[in-house]
């Protein structure tokens, strides 16, 4: 199967109740472990790269493996770009062979993140390419994003921001965090489900590596038809590959320690996929 666009995928959620599972993915193996996980269970599913992911190799290398994947499975996959913070890196993506592009402008004043938005949207509408936005930052640090504390989303600029830009998901600030969190994240639902009642597009959440499940699935009942996970996958591999060198410091093959770390991932991607309920939602494509 050919990589598929984000756009029926969380049309589909929207209308079942469920959401689609989207993981960072940093390696060969991580993106191999993704699809793996999601042909199991038979459910579609999202890869994502950071700007910071995309400078360590290229846009070029992480499209290959995604497109690999993409036509061995049974299932269907789309590769996102995350967090674009510029034009031309969604222009670069797009021109690759993205197949969603999101553009995160939330840290401008609302006038100049609407006008950023706007011009991917308008950029990427030939190609049917879907474009996610974000209103109201998501805070904490990672992978060269700096949400600072964070920033929660007004509904009725979602609203305005949604029919000026044009955008096919939103991702909003309820109170989650990029990175590791220190205690229990409070989740503002009852603002995202007040946004719910001012946008009818897909509702995005990032920041979800370390929210409790149960609040997952109670913002997946809001609204949010995207879940962003990625520091958790990095927690997984690594630990596979300690896991291996401190048991055989001997040993020298990556191979043996990656695959430590693709399975962990895997396993990983599979409880969140069923948190996501997307399971046995592979066929509607």
């Amino acid at each position: 199967m050919s990589l598929v666009t984000t756009k029926q995928m969380l049309l589909d959620a929207q209308k079942g109740h469920y959401a689609i599972g989207a993981f960072n993915v940093e390696n060969m193996e991580m993106v191999m472990a993704v699809v793996a996980a999601a042909e199991e269970l038979n459910s579609p599913v999202i890869m994502q790269t950071t700007p910071s992911t995309v400078k360590y190799a290229g846009l070029d290398y992480f499209f290959a493996n995604a497109k690999v994947a993409a036509q061995n499975a049974k299932v269907p996959v789309a590769i996102h770009l995350d967090h674009g913070n510029s034009f031309d890196l969604a222009m670069q993506a797009l021109r690759t062979g993205y197949t969603s592009i999101m553009i995160d402008g939330s840290h401008e004043l609302f006038e100049d993140n609407i006008r950023i938005t706007k011009s991917v949207v308008d950029a990427c509408h030939s190609s049917n390419v879907p474009v996610e936005g974000e209103l109201g930052k998501v805070g904490g640090k990672e992978d060269g994003l700096d949400g600072g504390e964070g920033g929660y989303t007004d509904p009725l600029e979602a609203k305005e921001f949604v029919e000026k830009t044009g955008v096919t998901s939103l991702a909003v600030g309820i109170g989650t965090a990029h990175g590791v969190y220190v205690g229990e994240p409070h989740v503002d639902v009852e603002r995202l489900s007040l946004i719910k009642e001012q946008v009818t597009i897909p509702l995005v959440l990032h920041g979800t590596s370390g929210v409790p499940d149960e609040t997952v699935k109670e913002c997946i009942k809001r609204g949010i038809c995207k879940v962003n996970y990625a520091t958790d996958l990095r927690i997984a591999f690594s630990s596979g590959v300690i896991e291996v060198l401190h048991a055989h410091p001997e040993t020298i093959d990556p191979k043996k320690y990656c695959s430590v770390g693709r399975n962990k991932v895997k396993e990983y991607v599979k409880k969140k996929i069923l948190i996501c309920g997307s399971q046995d939602k592979g066929n509607n494509f």
